[in-house]
């Protein structure tokens, strides 16, 4: 017996149509350099996405070409999430906040064929050109003033472009997008994402227990189009018809307070160091905000403290934390309250809260002990391993690279490096990356507990903890701490934060005061350079 329904490809094109004919008034408010908001509604963005199409094929896009985007979060980088794929091309998303090498390296690797770039990072732009010949380079100009010969102007291409002759032909598993790892430890990967795998995704992650996203959300995306698409927020925004409001270059808290202002959300997202800043913000400046009250914050990225959720929640903002990677496209887990868990303590929910939550929709998870012989460990919230997870929008491979056996078990589960517990409600707690895990006399040390409790100090704004050598016992934790403007704090004082969840031996030996900790181009604690600042410290 075989199935009777249709095999309708999934596409996004659907998507894209979908939001012309049934969203038509739904909003696109994209704030601009100069700072003032522009608008556009989704009837405009439908024809404008087609424009592009018909523009990229009337250069000769071909099947499968790769055409970059270095751009901020604003209307015409969503018109390439769209427009691109619909001519049949891959749009290729470049992390601005990279070192040009790694920018030139990244687009070469990629064979990118077309660059659509800001006008105002044209110097960026400039600086890696030498590493990857584009054939084309676009440049959308905020301004509207006209480009350099040597450029194409992205309005006057959209202007000249041919009648949309309907959407290239394709399969659900052809490519429409890709993104690069963040390369902290060897070069970077590229992950290619399908159709399929990103309206699954798309439908996945807005469900009730997860994102929760509907037509009725004004939606602020600070989390980066070019960190893994945004998180897929765009696509799924597009589906349900929900408004987006983009940043664009202003990310810096008082900027995102002021645009609260002016165009208020109920959902944003981003990762913890820009909500610790935006609280931070928020509280040292009494009556010169508000908090949109019933705001959804959706964080991800890394470990977000209790102390975080706390303070949002006295302004009656909820934050939900997400993990996941580029390889998950990327979502894999939302912390939400499970039906059995509805009569917790306020406690136990910011407990939960501080999960990184269950496998969303699709997704299948699994510990992984560290005893060599691949046992899956029991979900008991005791027993620790790796992370490995697979589902239909999970990437089984590298562009250009294959199955890396390290990155991938020997039956195909996608091994991410993160260690972790699960309990048996199914709630995933991440102890540590497996790099990052410090290992003193033979036990294990996670620095993301250690992080988390030592940000629970009123003094502390930023903590990030590595292991440094030692003589006795093989590696010790370092406290490298941020404090707020003002504060400070002895390390007895800190200590005294741990006492109650950690045994003594446990406490850092040392705390180290900096005016910042740095962040990677994800906005993550780079601890790869802690580390190589204090490799030659004896703890």
């Amino acid at each position: 017996m075989q199935s009777t329904m249709m095999k309708t490809p999934l596409s996004l094109n659907t998507l894209l149509d979908r939001a012309g004919k049934l969203f038509p008034q739904s909003q696109i408010v994209s704030r601009l350099p100069d700072k003032s908001l522009r608008r556009h509604n989704f009837a405009q963005f439908h024809e404008r996405a087609r424009q592009l199409a018909s523009a990229l094929l009337g250069l000769g896009l071909k099947k499968g070409d790769r055409v970059a985007t270095l751009s901020w979060n604003h209307h015409a980088h969503l018109e390439c999430y769209f427009g691109i794929p619909a001519a049949g091309g891959v749009m290729h998303t470049l992390n601005l906040r990279l070192a040009p090498d790694e920018i030139g390296f990244i687009a070469a690797h990629a064979e990118d064929r077309f660059l659509i770039v800001d006008d105002v990072l044209l110097p960026l732009y400039r600086q890696f050109a030498d590493r990857h010949r584009f054939e084309r380079v676009i440049v959308y100009s905020f301004s509207g003033a006209a480009t350099e010969p040597a450029f194409t102007d992205y309005e006057q291409l959209l202007a000249a472009a041919p009648p949309f002759a309907g959407y290239a032909p394709h399969d659900e598993n052809d490519p429409v997008a890709m993104c690069y790892t963040s390369g902290t430890t060897g070069q970077p990967k590229g992950v290619v994402y399908s159709h399929r795998s990103t309206v699954l995704h798309s439908i996945g992650s807005s469900m009730p227990d997860f994102w929760s996203l509907s037509g009725r959300d004004t939606v602020l995306t600070v989390t980066p189009m070019f960190h893994a698409n945004c998180w897929g927020m765009p696509y799924a925004a597009v589906m349900l018809g929900t408004k987006l409001v983009f940043p664009g270059p202003h990310l810096h808290p008082d900027d995102l307070l002021d645009l609260m202002q002016l165009e208020p959300p109920s959902f944003a997202l981003g990762v913890p160091t820009i909500w610790l800043s935006v609280i931070q913000a928020f509280e040292t400046n009494p009556g010169r905000w508000k908090l949109p009250h019933g705001l959804r914050s959706l964080v991800g990225g890394a470990a977000v403290p209790e102390s975080l959720i706390r303070a949002y929640a006295k302004h009656g903002v909820t934050v939900v934390q997400g993990w996941g990677m580029t390889e998950t496209s990327p979502l894999c887990t939302v912390s939400y309250v499970k039906p059995e868990l509805q009569e917790i303590s306020d406690d136990e929910r910011v407990a939960r809260t501080a999960t990184a939550g269950v496998p969303s929709p699709m997704i299948e998870l699994r510990i992984v002990a560290d005893s060599g012989d691949g046992a899956e460990a029991p979900w008991d919230g005791k027993s620790v391993g790796e992370i490995q997870v697979r589902g239909p929008y999970i990437t089984g491979s590298y562009y250009g690279i294959g199955a890396d056996p390290v990155k991938f078990s020997a039956d195909g589960w996608l091994r991410t490096g993160d260690v972790a517990t699960v309990d048996s409600h199914g709630y995933v707690r991440i102890t540590d990356r497996t790099k990052d895990l410090i290992k003193s006399g033979g036990e294990w040390i996670s620095s993301v507990d250690l992080e988390n409790s030592i940000m629970a100090h009123p003094a502390v704004a930023e903590a990030a903890v590595i292991a440094v050598p030692h003589d006795k016992w093989g590696e010790r934790p370092l406290a490298c701490v941020v404090f707020k403007p003002g504060q400070s704090a002895t390390p007895d004082e800190l200590n005294a934060t741990l006492a109650s969840h950690f045994a003594r031996w446990q406490w850092p030996d040392a705390y180290e005061v900096m005016d910042a900790i740095p962040k990677t181009a994800t906005g993550k604690f780079w601890k790869v350079k802690l580390r190589e600042r204090f490799a030659a410290r004896a703890a």
